[in-house]
């Protein structure tokens, strides 16, 4: 792939970057106040106290800005969730367990962030319906996959229970939390944990091996 202009710009500096960190900060914590279409550039930096001008400077418009603040969404997801499932993986149930968990525990901690991700996803539409912004589909789909792949290999060894679709299971899964996130960006007082333990019970019961006790 030829790298675009602003690929081959010289790399930025410490103080650019911690400005182009505030904007995305900004950009989602404006988009959990007031909603993806007001959200607009002038209204991101009245917030970090620049103007719109300024963040075409970082950003080649609003939808570059966007974009990064998904990226930015699952990266911090990612560093989340990444250390308490490693530290959990000697065992099917509790690699399945610490991944729920760890999930839901990010969603309760960084609510904004799950408004954000809910508004861009309901409102990043073009005018024919097709996504404008496919990072968080393309990340959803990478983590279906790779859950698949680990639920494979608890069951090869003999730690999950061996007859079922490890893919169609992990889709479930990703469904199931994903229904957690779009009802916690509606309601701020839904029971995280409770939810949380509800699905680790489900799925623990729908994989388990049958000598597990």
């Amino acid at each position: 792939m030829c790298p675009g202009p602003r690929e081959t710009r010289k790399p930025r500096t410490f103080t650019e970057a911690a400005r182009r960190a505030q904007i995305i900060e900004a950009a989602i914590d404006t988009i959990a106040e007031v909603g993806f279409g007001r959200a607009s550039l002038a209204r991101i930096g009245e917030r970090v106290g620049i103007s719109k001008g300024l963040i075409g400077y970082h950003f080649a418009g609003k939808d570059d800005l966007i974009e990064q603040v998904v990226l930015e969404v699952l990266e911090h997801g990612k560093a989340y969730m990444r250390p308490r499932i490693v530290d959990a993986m000697s065992t099917g149930s509790g690699f399945l367990r610490a991944y729920i968990e760890s999930n839901l525990a990010f969603m309760r901690e960084q609510r904004n962030y799950m408004v954000a991700i809910v508004e861009i996803e309901r409102s990043g539409l073009t005018a024919d319906g097709q996504e404008r912004f496919h990072g968080h589909a393309d990340a959803i789909d990478e983590a279906v996959q790779i859950l698949g792949q680990h639920l494979a290999h608890y069951q090869a060894v003999g730690d999950l229970r061996p007859d079922f679709d490890s893919n169609v299971m992990a889709v479930a899964i990703r469904a199931a939390t994903d229904a957690v996130l779009h009802r916690y960006a509606r309601d701020p007082d839904l029971d995280i944990d409770n939810y949380a333990s509800e699905i680790v019970t489900v799925f623990d019961l729908a994989t388990r091996a049958q000598d597990t006790p």
